[in-house]
């Protein structure tokens, strides 16, 4: 085996990895030398990785340019669709592509378009595997050696990571998130690696139970908290008025816009920040995927307030309990019992989800009058993605079936004021993100904002409305109050 049996492949790896990378990117990559030499690095690691499962020099070196040429595809779509590159936390979700593949934009793997290239590719690989001889040294000692010692120096490297040095080096490389200026400046693969290995490598900050305020006007019934899928006031993107905001801007305690961490998707950025009241620059490089950067341990998560204040704790989504590890991660949130999607067998559908006014009928059926003080927070799904033709009889217009269904989002809302009116009851309702449509396209200036509303029944009624706009955590932060200790009587 000689060097340039290696190192010809090796160099064919980073050039055209460099090359695709280049060609893909929205911005002309950084060629400075350190920068260089780290986003060559990444290619290198990724062509080394595909090494050890063949000891095939040009096969490993094809691989990495196939995992370039698939990154950089699924990056220009993430960016067109959210605004946002690929980031090391989008691995975590490779697992749901194919349970729910309607939710990414992509086919079943059942389907002969996709089904088709991967057995291709796969008799490919076999073929090549026959055709092209193994590096491996001749010697049976050396070649064993050499088949366990190229994974574990690769494990190595990243444990050197998490050492004392490693982290220093990667602090100075990667100081704080910024995906962009990063990927400009090494490329997606090292940036995903460095972001990874920040990620493991902090500690998360010791967070403390808040207090209610003092001037809390507690003694709540009912808390029902609803996050509302792709939710915004269709006025704002050329539909009609919507009923529901008239009744918003008449009889909420407060109302707004509501700035969320991200455009089009990443419900669980949004979620996160409402039930915990923790802005996304106190995450560090968890800020990505928080629920799988803190696995739901949560002190001041609202269901841990509201069971330490006497609520039963109750989380109502109509989808797969698995999708996002939901059942998992609010179960440490603090939330007793899970109404998921097996709970709304025989439901009304509008599409293919769930519709939002089965949801409201179900949450006020969890908050009857004689169950006791109850703290329910709701996730819909009728309006998620992707709107396209087929998925409502005669409306195939992505904007004219986001409509459709935000139509009945307004009137699932006005079925909660209703149905709260008369108790001592907060109800909160809010947007995730903006709908990842075409009229609505990603901007640069941030995630559009989304709005909310807050209603506090069984109190002064008849003070105005107030005009407050928020951070999703800072909504969060407001909520805190409703859940405070009942000190009535």
């Amino acid at each position: 085996m000689s060097a340039a049996t290696l190192l010809l492949p090796l160099a064919v790896a980073l050039a055209g990895s460099l090359a695709i990378e280049a060609a893909a990117s929205p911005r002309r990559p950084s060629l400075r030398p350190g920068d260089l030499a780290i986003r060559l690095a990444g290619y290198a690691l990724i062509t080394l990785f595909w090494f050890q499962f063949s000891w095939r020099p040009w096969l490993a070196a094809s691989s990495c340019l196939l995992t370039l040429a698939i990154l950089a595809v699924v990056d220009s779509l993430k960016r067109r669709v959210i605004g946002e590159p690929v980031v090391f936390s989008d691995l975590a979700l490779l697992a749901q592509v194919p349970r729910h593949p309607q939710l990414y934009y992509t086919l079943p793997l059942t389907d002969l378009r996709i089904a088709g290239p991967l057995l291709a590719g796969l008799a490919a690989v076999v073929a090549w595997y026959l055709i092209e001889p193994a590096a491996l040294p001749d010697a049976t000692g050396a070649a064993i050696l050499a088949i366990l010692g190229l994974p574990v120096s690769l494990a190595g490297l990243v444990l050197a990571g998490l050492t004392t040095p490693g982290r220093a080096l990667l602090r100075r490389l990667f100081p704080r998130p910024d995906l962009e200026r990063d990927v400009q400046r090494f490329g997606l693969v090292a940036t995903m690696m460095g972001y990874a290995l920040r990620r493991l490598g902090e500690e998360a900050p010791p967070a403390t139970k808040p207090s209610p305020a003092a001037g809390a006007d507690a003694g709540d019934e009912v808390v029902v908290v609803v996050q509302l899928e792709s939710f915004l006031d269709p006025a704002r993107i050329g539909g009609p008025a919507l009923p529901a905001m008239s009744r918003i801007r008449a009889q909420a305690t407060q109302y707004g816009r509501l700035a969320v961490p991200a455009h089009g998707a990443y419900t669980m950025r949004s979620e996160h920040a409402v039930l915990t009241g923790c802005e996304p620059e106190t995450l560090g490089f968890g800020r990505f995927d928080p629920y799988l950067a803190r696995k739901g341990e949560e002190p001041t998560s609202l269901a841990r307030l509201g069971a330490g204040a006497g609520f039963a704790t109750v989380f109502v989504h109509p989808f797969h309990r698995d999708f996002f590890d939901r059942a998992r991660v609010f179960r440490r949130l603090g939330f007793e019992r899970l109404v998921m999607e097996e709970d709304f067998a025989g439901a009304t559908r509008v599409g293919p989800y769930v519709g939002d006014l089965a949801v409201a009928e179900r949450i006020l059926a969890e908050v009857a009058p004689g169950r006791g003080r109850t703290f329910v927070f709701s996730v819909t799904m009728e309006n998620h993605g992707p709107w396209k033709p087929g998925r409502l009889a005669g409306i195939d217009r992505p904007l004219d079936q986001y409509l459709h269904h935000v139509a009945n989002t307004g009137r699932a809302v006005e079925r909660l004021i209703d149905g709260l009116s008369g108790r001592r009851a907060t109800l909160c309702v809010f947007g995730d993100h903006a709908p990842s449509l075409p009229d609505l396209p990603p901007s640069a200036e941030g995630p559009a904002a989304t709005d909310y509303a807050l209603f506090r029944f069984g109190r002064n009624e008849e003070a105005a409305p107030l005009r407050r706009d928020l951070t999703a955590a800072g909504l969060g932060c407001v909520l805190r109050d409703a859940l405070a200790p009942n000190r009535r009587g």
